[in-house]
């Protein structure tokens, strides 16, 4: 039984099938046929049974295996390699099947190689998840056909075998090697002149052209008779809170990842650039309540647990309790800091009845609200109205926008800062906004 389920009819026996039919068809009107084709059927019986054969009479004819990475990165494309050694003594040609997640809704991966003896062979696919979770992987199905090509036989590799999608963690390395490498402005992050500076003396040094004049050390410059300037260290370990809204708003889809998933991909990326320029790094997370709370901490091992907290949220299907996060906020959060609040609001209403706790945590901290643009609108703004329908629909959609820059202002209106973004754009808009504040001395 175990062979017969191995075996899988390949195409051309049924090409065979079909001219060894047309020939019997055929012999009714010409009996000579008759004979020729029970001697074709004889030689195709003993090409099956040959086949057979050589496929069977190897248990390892071949070896296959699926190699993945300890984990995926949300929203990236995520490479995965399979190896595969023909074991057999003639070529085989193999149709490799791989079982891809659930999630990805590919029911059609195919891949056909061609092995010589006893050859390796090795490729390469990607995959992009939309979603953080388990991953489960099912069988890799190999078919190999011998050079006559009859029937194939199937191997079976690694069933369910399972890989975690955590938050971007490729989108986090690459804004930490450019802010590193001071390239931020390649990614359209703004090099932010520094207009103030803490008063913890560090050093005297040689002035350079752009140093603050404001910082020359006269007496220096005297004894030294060139320019000498104070430098002053910046000041560090400031806590920056990322509270990150788990309400429905923030199930909407752009480009097939979710409000919150962009959220969640910035606050990794954000987190961890904090952390290199040593401030303290927390998150909170909220909807009718608080889920979680990671406190602002500048430790080696802890964006490890920004990461584990964030691995596992998802979103509500009820509005957030702003009063509530006003309430934890107060409590827990005693030092003043920089809170960064991932939400959307579409009309300026919503906005207005969360307005009051707003302004309330902004007297404590340094509160900047992100939230998000409707980039599906941009088509019906660009269209061309040639119609009264399109009229319609092209209005409406500017009032829309227009309603998201109004939010801007009324923020703007009650000391709050606010950043209005497109998805695509978020991380590079909150790290320049860190990065301003940092230069103007506000944190």
């Amino acid at each position: 039984m175990k062979i017969i389920r191995s075996i899988y009819i390949h195409q051309r026996f049924f090409v065979y099938i079909s001219i060894i039919s047309a020939l019997f068809l055929i012999s009714f009107w010409f009996p000579i046929v008759y004979s020729f084709t029970w001697i074709l059927v004889t030689i195709i019986s003993v090409l099956l049974f040959t086949d057979i054969y050589l496929l069977f009479n190897s248990k390892k004819g071949i070896e296959a295996r699926r190699i993945l990475t300890d984990k995926f990165s949300n929203s990236d494309e995520n490479p995965v390699s399979i190896t595969i050694k023909n074991n057999y003594i003639f070529a085989i040609q193999a149709k490799i099947i791989d079982e891809l997640p659930k999630q990805f809704q590919k029911r059609d991966f195919k891949h056909i190689a061609n092995l010589n003896p006893q050859e390796n062979y090795n490729f390469e696919y990607e995959v992009i998840p939309v979603e953080r979770g388990e991953y489960h992987f099912g069988n890799l199905n190999v078919f190999i056909s011998s050079p006559l090509k009859i029937i194939a036989k199937r191997y079976r590799f690694q069933e369910n075998e399972m890989v975690a999608v955590y938050p971007s963690y490729i989108q986090m390395k690459k804004y930490e090697f450019l802010a590193i490498s001071n390239r931020l402005t390649e990614f359209g992050l703004k090099k932010i002149r520094k207009i103030g500076h803490t008063l913890e003396f560090e050093q005297i040094k040689n002035y350079i052209a752009g140093d603050d004049v404001r910082t020359i050390n006269w007496k220096a410059t005297a004894k030294r008779s060139q320019l000498m300037v104070n430098q002053y260290q910046d000041e560090k370990s400031q806590p920056i809170y990322s509270i990150i809204d788990l309400g429905r708003v923030m199930k909407m889809p752009f480009e097939e990842l979710k409000l919150l998933d962009y959220a969640i991909n910035s606050t990794l990326a954000f987190s961890n650039i904090a952390l290199k320029k040593n401030d303290k790094a927390g998150l909170i997370t909220f909807a009718k309540k608080v889920d979680a709370i990671v406190a602002a901490s500048n430790k080696k091992t802890h964006l490890n647990t920004i990461n584990e907290a964030l691995y596992n949220i998802t979103t509500k299907y009820t509005d957030a309790d702003f009063g509530y996060l006003y309430a934890v906020v107060k409590r827990k959060i005693t030092q003043r800091s920089l809170l960064i609040l991932y939400t959307n609001f579409e009309h300026i209403s919503s906005l207005k009845r969360q307005l009051p706790f707003l302004k309330a945590i902004s007297k404590h901290h340094l509160l900047v609200v992100v939230f998000f643009e409707n980039t599906e609108l941009d088509a019906l703004i660009q269209e061309d109205a040639e119609d009264l329908q399109t009229i319609y629909h092209k209005t409406i959609a500017e009032k829309f926008a227009y309603e998201k820059k109004l939010i801007v202002k009324e923020l703007e209106r009650n000391g709050i800062y606010g950043i209005l973004t497109k998805p695509k754009n978020l991380t590079v808009n909150v790290i320049n906004k860190y990065l301003e504040f940092k230069a103007k001395g506000f944190i």
